[in-house]
């Protein structure tokens, strides 16, 4: 069946999460691949911070819980947790998810297209090998998802690691910080939450403690702020990092992924889960 899982984690009575329209994934699962097809990743505060990375095939979201975010930089491999295919609609939302599985919020972090650079797409996902190209609003150029086993390993096979190939999308520049916004509102956390109900974790949390609850009850408070037209107190600067200065080459190119993420990160038309045709 397909969606099962997802469905059976949810009570769609109560979370805004979409249920997933069946006579929609068979007709998204028709398009060719090689066409393009759609991805997003949406960074979710529940019970701590992380990043879901999907990818649109035979008309689901693959979908990874990437607890660093991606990163630009081929030297660091990020963990990538395999969770359950999400419905093609997902891939738009963005909102506050109240109580139960996954209770918290949710931005539209990022979304564009990607394209198989495997052959094989069936064949690589079984082996655990999958690269691609995605063209993204922060993220672009070549990547790979690979599954895993040492420190990170399971038996269940749910862990992968997300890497950046080396092109000229690739860098030191950490993009979950320079590009910290919604690709669809613009906003953080606390713009997501004000637009929604910033009372509603009051007496029901689901981040109770450490940085996660530590991060919550700020958003809360700046979203009750932003709703009742209080100005926000400004935040402490952060420090800056020096620039590395030893290697010509490596500053050269990690000024180029600036300026290449900068450039993609500027508000553009939206895209849509509609894939090339």
């Amino acid at each position: 069946m397909v969606l099962e899982k997802y469905k059976q984690k949810r009570n769609f009575t109560s979370t805004p999460e979409p249920s997933g329209d069946v006579k929609l994934a068979a007709e998204r699962a028709k398009h060719e691949p090689r066409k393009g097809l759609f991805f997003c990743v949406q960074k979710h505060l529940a019970s701590h911070l992380h990043y879901d990375f999907r990818l649109e095939y035979k008309g689901v979201l693959l979908s990874w819980a990437v607890p660093k975010g991606p990163s630009l930089d081929p030297k660091t491999k990020r963990l990538a947790m395999h969770v359950e295919d999400h419905p093609i609609e997902y891939g738009t939302f963005e909102g506050v998810i109240p109580s139960g599985y996954g209770a918290g919020i949710v931005m539209l972090w990022d979304q564009g297209t990607w394209t198989p650079e495997s052959e094989d797409v069936d064949a690589a996902l079984k082996k655990g090998d999958l690269k691609f190209t995605l063209d993204g609003y922060k993220l672009k150029g070549s990547w790979v998802i690979v599954r895993t086993g040492g420190r990170w390993g399971s038996d269940d096979g749910r862990s992968w690691l997300l890497i950046k190939h080396r092109d000229n999308w690739a860098g030191e520049l950490d993009i979950t910080e320079f590009a910290p916004n919604s690709v669809k509102s613009e906003g953080d956390f606390e713009d997501i939450l004000a637009a929604d109900n910033p009372d509603v974790w009051e007496s029901h949390r689901p981040a109770e403690g450490g940085e996660a609850g530590a991060m919550l009850k700020k958003i809360i408070e700046r979203a009750a702020a932003l709703k009742a037209g209080k100005p926000l107190a400004a935040a402490a600067p952060a420090p800056k990092k020096r620039a590395a200065t030893t290697k010509t080459a490596k500053s050269t190119k990690t000024a180029k992924a600036a300026k290449a993420a900068k450039k993609a990160a500027t508000p553009r038309k939206k895209a849509s889960t509609k894939a090339k045709s």
